[in-house]
């Protein structure tokens, strides 16, 4: 690997030369010739290495002036180069300019084409849609699509025709004489479709599916000709508030004269004396031979199965007879299917909405709507049957309901007019209902154990009245039942009090609660209020019976019971013993005497009321209250007493005997 010498290094060498050459010789001068000499030979040497050489040296220059002349020429064609290149970028950018100029003439020239050819194809008249427009029947698929292109020019001829344009001026007047055509075509048309009302026995659906079918015949005349289409609307009006209205007031009056001959008077209310003149008719055409007013049956299905029935066809129910609220549904329902069709017709063909909407179908039904109102403000003046109105108030909220599902709130005013209708009457005749049984004597009827006709009425016409209104509760009605409540309560007591004893006036007391609880369970909720409110009667009274039918035969030993307990809970022991005569006699009665008691109490109980599993109720409860005073009684006695009491065990095997199956 060479060495490096720096300069620092170069001149410590020379330094040390010099030193050296100092200390070897004296006499520099010498050495200095002797250096020359050197100098001159090698001087001599180069001059004949060069004269040597010197014909290699003239090659050579001559060669490098060669190359400089290659040299000169490369450069110069070099620069020709360049120079053409240069041209050549210039022209390439003038071109890319060039491109992207023609380029956007090419995208305006081709937006403009569109859009004139567009315009050109929307002012342009065909022969074609003139041909269709002037022979084709309105009812062909041509006609419709070339009256769609018809409607489209005129509205860009109008439009224009602000801007003042020229171009309107070469297709205004076909267009306008193709208008008057297709409107002239179109009016007869769609008149000719409402005349088709007009005839008898007309199905109205197929009309009307024919005019919604071509339902853009009228945004065409009423985007163009607002009075034609004022016309047709004011014949559709005309025409169809004719039909309604005779079609209403005919099937009202025909309705009617399927009613019961035989309907509720004022004679039939719930207080009024049940006898014989007034029980079931002979007539097949009376509402009470089939059921009375106070209960009601079937008649609840009007509300279920019924309630979207076929309506009632008045020729071919002849021979049969309708409820009240039978009739007042099929009417309803007809109006319902009726009025809903109407209304979602005239939203759809006249292109109406809201309050529009609701004003061209009142223009439509108002006369039948007030038809209708008028007719139940007659049917309703002397009605008397509650349950028949409740269920017509009922059916309004149920075909309300309906309407709104259908998205038809047009009938929302006439429902609330029924309602305002029925309901002052409704409750006109449940407060007669009410002062009837206030109006009631006591002393005029006979002194009979069982429930009484009231009660029954009560129970059946509360159970309907609640079942009915379960689902749309009314704080008015809840207000007149509790009072039809109280009422009945009131009188219940006024009834028992003409018995002369109190065993007679509980048993009364609990046929009657036992009837009206056992009703309202069987045809409502157990939770209802009128059923706790009679539960609560009933088991307070079931108690006190209890109480007194066990005195005749074991009165002795609830009274031992009943006032020497708090002796033994005293722990006075000897208050006890002192009492010993007495109670060993009343074990000696009770071991004599328990099987008959036991016999003659079931007999007792049976007997006096009607209801098996009322009277199986009442039995055990008293024969678990005896066993109970009997547990007790065993505790006050004395060893002597309690060794002589008959078995416990010996009791509850001959109580088990009347344990019943009910």
């Amino acid at each position: 690997m060479a060495e490096v010498t720096t300069p620092q290094m170069t001149e410590q060498l020379d330094n040390e030369e010099v030193r050296e050459i100092l200390k070897n010789t004296t006499d520099l001068r010498q050495y200095s010739r002797q250096i020359e000499k050197e100098f001159k030979e090698v001087e001599n040497k180069s001059i004949e290495d060069y004269i040597a050489e010197s014909q290699n040296i003239a090659n050579l220059h001559n060669q490098i002036n060669d190359c400089d002349d290659v040299l000169e020429r490369m450069e110069n064609m070099l620069m020709s180069f360049q120079s053409v290149l240069n041209n050549i970028s210039t022209e390439i950018t003038q071109l890319q300019r060039k491109s992207v100029s023609m380029s956007l003439q090419l995208t305006n020239r081709q937006s403009v084409k569109a859009q004139l050819s567009q315009f050109i194809e929307d002012m342009a008249v065909s022969e074609e849609m003139i041909n269709i427009i002037m022979e084709t029947p309105v009812t062909e698929r041509d006609f419709s699509s070339q009256l769609n292109v018809l409607n489209h020019k005129l509205s860009l001829v109008k439009e224009l025709s602000f801007k003042e344009s020229k171009s309107t001026s070469d297709v205004s007047d076909v267009l306008q004489k193709l208008r008057l055509k297709a409107m002239s075509k179109i009016r007869a048309y769609l008149l000719e479709q409402i005349y088709k009302f007009r005839k008898p026995m007309t199905n109205y659906q197929i009309p009307q599916n024919a005019m919604l079918k071509h339902k853009f015949f009228f945004e065409f005349i009423l985007s163009n000709e607002r009075h034609v289409a004022q016309e047709i609307c004011s014949e559709y009006i005309d025409t169809m508030s004719k039909i309604y209205y005779s079609y209403f007031k005919s099937y009202s009056t025909r309705l009617t004269s399927l009613k019961f001959e035989e309907s509720c008077t004022k004679d039939d209310l719930m207080g009024i004396e049940d006898n014989a003149s007034k029980g079931l008719f002979s007539k097949t055409t009376s509402l009470k031979h089939k059921s009375t007013i106070f209960t009601i049956g079937k008649r609840g299905d009007i509300l279920n199965q019924q309630l979207e029935a076929p309506i009632i066809v008045p020729h071919a129910q002849l021979k049969n007879r309708y409820t009240v609220e039978a009739l007042f549904r099929s009417e309803q329902y007809a109006l319902v299917d009726n009025a809903c069709r109407e209304y979602l017709f005239v939203t759809e063909f006249f292109m109406v909405r809201g309050s529009q909407a609701q004003d061209l179908f009142n223009q439509i039904m108002g006369k039948t709507l007030t038809l209708m109102i008028k007719n139940l403000e007659t049917s309703i003046h002397d009605c008397y049957d509650t349950i028949a109105m409740f269920l017509c108030i009922h059916l309004i909220f149920r075909y309300q309901l309906m309407c709104h599902k259908r998205c038809v709130p047009a009938l929302d005013k006439y429902w609330d007019s029924l309602q305002s209708v029925i309901w002052p009457r409704l409750e006109l005749v449940f407060r007669l209902n009410i002062q009837s049984i206030h109006d009631c004597d006591p002393t005029k009827f006979n002194k009979e154990l069982g429930p009484h006709y009231i009660t029954r009425r009560y129970a059946e016409f509360s159970a309907a009245i609640v079942g009915i209104s379960e689902h749309f509760p009314n704080e008015l009605v809840s207000r007149l039942l509790l009072e039809l409540q109280n009422e009945v309560e009131c009188f219940i007591l006024r009834m028992a009090a003409i018995f002369p004893t109190r065993k007679d006036q509980l048993i009364y007391l609990i046929n009657n609660y036992d009837l009206v609880l056992g009703v309202l369970m069987e045809h409502t909720r157990d939770n209802s209020k009128e059923a706790e409110a009679f539960r609560e009667q009933l088991n307070a009274r079931s108690a006190e019976y209890v109480e007194e039918i066990l005195a005749p035969h074991f009165g002795g030993i609830i009274q031992f019971v009943k006032e020497c307990e708090h002796f033994f809970e005293k722990e006075q022991m000897d208050e006890l013993r002192k009492q010993e005569r007495r109670s060993l006699a009343l074990v000696a009665s009770f071991s004599a005497n328990w099987k008959k008691s036991l016999e003659e109490l079931n007999r007792e109980v049976l007997l006096s009321f009607p209801s098996l599993l009322t009277g199986s109720q009442l039995l055990q409860l008293a024969l678990a209250s005896l066993v109970q005073y009997y547990h007790r009684f065993h505790k006050l006695l004395t060893p002597n007493a309690r060794a002589q009491l008959t078995n416990i065990h010996v009791v509850m095997v001959e109580i088990k005997k009347y344990k019943s199956n009910y």
